[in-house]
């Protein structure tokens, strides 16, 4: 993988974020574990309201290396499914893992046998040299190791990663139940594993499709419906396709945005270079290893629009129109998306960006496992995620004047250019104060989605990073730009989930979940609950195993 990075980012990196030293060793949060298969009490300290009834489900990586083979990327490790059981003020926990085709070829063989985002499987031992020359030419499997997020297709849980595969899973025993190719019901190679929801259940989604004519984008949708009790993906569709601005190179993306009439795609300067990637196996190349980062001062990230129309028949058929304007920016990579909302004319779109690419890079096992002056050095010259606004103003006509802000929104910085009648530059606001550059910025970033999400909105939660991995909480203020924090020493919160109270009246009313871990005692994992009002803490459910850092979860209420 290139590890080109321009100077001018290098520079803005060291007089825009805070240096820190004497970072800790997170090893532990970084290796392989047990599972729990059946479920364990925990110790309640404080008070846990006994108005949450559900479980918090979690996914994340859990094993490393099978045999003497290691895994090197952070997104390789085996997917681990977590479950947080909460009725009556108690709570009980459990976890397995994924019995993927990958964990399950692996196990049996006891090495790597199928490749991963960042690992390639060496040939087989026990195969002659020719077979093993000839194994370099073999195209590259998609791995089936959903290890990113839970997610909720017709009424079921799914675990997911980016490739065309899912696995259908149940919620309470964590057994997996089925596995689910997208590319059996629709043309596309695989999609994001943070799809949008309307209030109905209707699900949309984005994900690529490489035909001979090179790569497109496609949004996606999946009706609420189900004909029976097996039914997966049947009904989806493609609703737009749109070509990358270089066929052969489309652009890496994790998510998109979606308001109440558009769905936003962010097309950013983190390409996956098809040839190489195709090519890899005869290379002796991973996955991440044909990503290139084509970073300079004249590239921009391009955010597509797509119009949800709506006709009323006798049942409701959804399309989508793609807007003739482009707006572009400033290039920036970003992960996840905040929220996005119309108001007076504009989108505002808020999402968690970075000004480099770099970040995918940063989480390779040995980056992850440094200690010292490396761990300090490496993490002082990254670029840290911010949250930021972009407003976009979406009635461009012809009588349109161009080269002047059409940003008219009082108390927003955000600017938008017209350059030419179909395409508008935009730089961003900031959603922070400076005050939190000291806590490394924010990702993982949650909302009361429920209610709020594609509609105005005044508070969301994410992790603080100052660290590689998250080691604080914080709740942002939208209008006052100030901040509540949760942060320990030696602890490292999980993306925080809201889940509403009963009879909410206000946007904050209920609470937050985190996964506590720690790097420095064994054992000491725990679900941490705070007012999310307050941000002060409820209560902790302490359980006795070790847990690695991981990724998305959600909660699934049995109220």
């Amino acid at each position: 993988m290139s590890s080109k990075k321009p100077q001018t980012i290098a520079a803005a990196q060291k007089t825009n974020f805070t240096k820190v030293h004497g970072l800790p060793d997170i090893t532990p949060l970084v290796s392989s574990v047990q599972e729990t298969p059946e479920p364990i009490p925990t110790t309640v300290k404080g008070t846990i309201p006994t108005w949450i009834h559900g479980s918090l489900l979690r996914n994340g990586p859990g094993k490393f290396e099978f045999g003497n083979q290691h895994y090197n990327h952070w997104f390789d490790g085996m997917a681990l499914m977590h479950r947080f059981q909460i009725e009556d003020g108690q709570v009980t926990y459990r976890s397995r893992f994924l019995c993927s085709d990958s964990y399950t070829q692996n196990s049996e063989r006891n090495r790597i046998i199928v490749s991963e985002f960042g690992t390639l499987a060496l040939p087989d031992p026990c195969k002659n040299f020719f077979q093993r020359f000839l194994s370099r030419f073999e195209m590259p499997k998609p791995t089936d190791n959903a290890s990113v997020n839970f997610v909720k297709y017709k009424g079921d849980y799914y675990v997911s990663t980016e490739t065309n595969y899912m696995h259908r899973v149940d919620p309470d025993t964590l057994e997996s139940k089925q596995k689910v190719d997208w590319s059996k019901f629709i043309a596309v190679n695989g999609a994001t594993a943070h799809p949008h929801f309307d209030p109905d259940g209707t699900a949309y989604n984005m994900g690529n499709s490489y035909r001979n004519k090179g790569a497109f984008y496609n949004i996606i949708r999946v009706p609420p419906e189900r004909d029976g009790p097996e039914d997966t993906l049947e009904g989806a569709k493609i609703l737009c396709s749109i070509a990358p601005r270089d066929k052969s190179k489309p652009s890496y993306y994790h998510s998109f945005g979606m308001s109440e009439n558009y769905v936003v795609f962010i097309e950013q300067p983190i390409k996956m270079d098809l040839f190489k990637i195709v090519t890899g196996r005869l290379r002796g190349k991973s996955l991440n290893e044909g990503m290139d980062f084509p970073w300079s001062p004249y590239e921009t990230s391009r955010q597509l629009f797509f119009r949800r129309l709506l006709h009323f028949n006798q049942l409701i058929c959804i399309s989508l129109q793609e807007m003739p304007v482009k707006y572009y920016t400033k290039a920036l990579s970003t992960f996840h998306q905040i929220n996005a909302f119309e108001q007076d004319g504009f989108l505002m779109l808020d999402m968690c960006c970075s000004d480099d690419g770099q970040s995918i890079n940063n989480f390779l096992i040995q980056n992850l496992r440094q200690s010292g002056e490396a761990l300090d050095e490496m993490y002082n010259t990254m670029s840290r995620p911010f949250p930021r606004r972009f407003v976009l103003p979406l009635n461009i006509t012809s009588e349109t004047l161009l080269e002047q802000n059409l940003n008219t929104r009082p108390d927003s910085t955000a600017t938008a250019v017209c350059r030419t009648k179909n395409q508008v530059f935009c730089t961003f606001e900031d959603l922070h104060g400076e005050d939190l550059k000291d806590y490394g910025g924010l990702e993982f970033p949650h909302i009361n989605y429920a209610r709020y999400n594609t509609k105005p909105y005044r508070y969301y939660y994410g992790c603080g990073f100052r660290h590689l991995v998250g080691d604080s909480l914080i709740k942002m203020d939208l209008e006052s730009k100030k901040f509540k924090v949760w942060r320990q020493p030696d602890l490292y919160p999980s993306e925080p989930v809201f889940i509403l109270s009963p009879n909410a009246v206000e946007e904050d009313d209920g609470v937050i979940l985190s996964v506590i871990i720690t790097p420095v005692k064994d054992k000491s994992t725990f679900l941490l609950v705070l007012d999310a009002k307050t941000f002060e803490e409820l209560g902790r459910a302490e359980v006795p195993v070790n847990i690695p850092y991981g990724f998305h979860g959600v909660f699934n209420s049995s109220a």
